[in-house]
């Protein structure tokens, strides 16, 4: 069994592929916070009065298909990905073959920004958005069932 030190060292490919993979999904999670701001300005709609006085023709609605589209696929986001995040720093610790947690954080996060995507920025019939969430999850679900037989 491998160290601490030595699997979450700068030393270790797979630690440094997690912190890649994992800072591009925080960013793209932030990114949702943008998209769904611009959505908001773009068409002059707010949730409340004081976001109203940011936009002289604005308009509080609840109801916006494109914003709650955005705001869909950010719950979407804040639901999954901290599961990925964790399940991928658990799984390290399995001392996993490099090549395949690499793949694994790799095409996890490619699932989650095409999920983005498809659902949120150019929107793409189904099943585009069920085949890139599934993929995701089915990744962390290998990586939770995995640690969980390893420490069995």
């Amino acid at each position: 069994m491998a160290l601490l030190s030595q699997i979450y060292s700068l030393d270790n490919p797979v630690f440094t592929a997690y912190i890649f993979y994992t800072s591009i999904l925080l960013l793209k999670m932030l990114f949702m916070v943008f998209v769904i701001g611009s959505q908001r300005f773009k068409k002059g709609i707010f949730i409340s009065e004081e976001d109203k006085a940011l936009h002289p023709k604005a308009k509080i609605r609840h109801d916006d298909p494109d914003i709650e589209r955005c705001r869909r696929a950010h719950q979407n986001d804040l639901e999954n990905i901290p599961a990925f995040i964790l399940a991928g720093a658990l799984y390290q610790l399995t001392s996993p073959s490099a090549w395949l947690a690499i793949q694994l954080f790799r095409f996890g996060t490619i699932a989650r920004i095409v999920h983005t995507f498809v659902y949120a920025i150019v929107v793409i019939p189904q099943p585009a958005r069920a085949i890139s969430f599934f993929v995701s999850y089915a990744i962390t679900v290998y990586m939770l069932v995995q640690t969980i037989l390893y420490v069995l």
